[in-house]
């Protein structure tokens, strides 16, 4: 299985390479990418000496416009194909079947894989995007059991990738409308959960600190502990008297004992979760899930998951917790 990490900048590109990633996706310094905060992703410049950095090692380099363009500024993300063809990228990661249409017609060699954004959980969305627009491969939602996994791979008519590691999602990708009801700035077609310029930290008498989104208050924390980027869906809340983590509990998903199965199932690659992470995160999580994969590979009958393997992903893990997700999941 091909291991796929996430890179926000150039050096943790060079970082998720040098770890043993086969594959890094990046995002251009736009609202075309669903992680778009100030200060993260590329330049052309920075992108260019990034893809020259990864093919100079035999690795690939895919290029996320997997927001939702509106009518009016559709030629952004047709002028982001071009961009993406033109520096070589080894393929797009889109959603939108406007903008997929438009690869397909103008760059039929730049392959074209299937967004987690676009939703899609069954075969015949999975062969309708196949039939419409060629895609390359399908990114599955964080929805799915393993039982369902196994059972697309069994059905596809493309290879799939799915995610090991990495911030959960509550709700279908590509469908979120928490952040928009907030704050009026859909995290699908602006790219990001929480637009910066909304975000309001304050300091509270003790050492306390709270986080408004748009003046809604979502979190207080405690002095010392720690706070990860404000989201809606993972705040506290008062509900029934109780004050809670009401929708998700800050955690990642972990899905390393599941290499053996997935692998067995065909899944095609494996994706880490976190662009808008630093390098020190991307080059540890590579490194670990390339050990992993290098080890099953060589002697599958013998794998077995490593305790300071585990160490090392609950270290870098949102809240410093791990889950199986839906994954684990009896019921289909």
């Amino acid at each position: 299985m091909q291991l796929v990490c996430p890179a926000g900048n150039l050096p943790a590109l060079q970082a998720a390479v040098d770890g043993g990633a086969d594959a890094v996706y990046v995002g251009f310094r736009d609202q075309t990418n669903a992680r778009a905060f100030p200060g993260l992703n590329f330049s052309e410049d920075e992108l260019r000496a990034g893809i020259e950095y990864a093919h100079a090692r035999g690795r690939k380099v895919y290029i996320a416009l997997n927001t939702y363009p509106d009518s009016a500024r559709f030629g952004d993300w047709a002028a982001a194909v071009d961009r993406a063809a033109g520096l070589g990228a080894d393929a797009i990661i889109a959603a939108e079947i406007g903008v997929l249409d438009y690869a397909a017609r103008r760059h039929p060699l730049l392959p074209r894989h299937l967004s987690v954004q676009g939703s899609a959980t069954t075969q015949a969305a999975l062969r309708w995007y196949h039939e419409r627009f060629g895609i390359a491969r399908a990114v599955l939602p964080r929805v799915l059991s393993v039982q369902q996994v196994e059972r697309l791979c069994a059905a596809a008519p493309v290879p799939l990738e799915v995610f090991a590691f990495g911030s959960l999602c509550i709700m279908v990708e590509g469908r979120c409308q928490l952040s928009s009801y907030v704050t009026g700035a859909s995290p699908n077609r602006h790219g990001v959960c929480s637009p910066a310029r909304f975000v309001r930290w304050d300091e509270l008498p003790g050492g306390e600190r709270s986080v408004r989104l748009n003046g809604v208050l979502i979190d207080r924390f405690a002095e010392g502990e720690p706070a990860g980027y404000p989201t809606v869906c993972k705040g506290r809340f008062a509900v029934g008297g109780e004050v809670f983590h009401a929708l998700e509990e800050p955690t990642s998903l972990n899905t390393l004992e599941l290499i053996p199965r997935l692998a067995q199932a065909g899944v095609a690659a494996l994706k880490i979760e976190g662009r808008q992470r630093g390098a020190a995160y991307i080059g540890t999580v590579a490194r670990v899930w390339r050990e992993a994969l290098d080890r099953h590979a060589a002697a599958p009958e013998a794998w077995t998951v490593q305790p300071q393997w585990q160490q090392a992903l609950a270290a870098h893990a949102e809240g410093h917790q791990t889950t199986l997700g839906p994954y684990h999941r009896a019921w289909h």
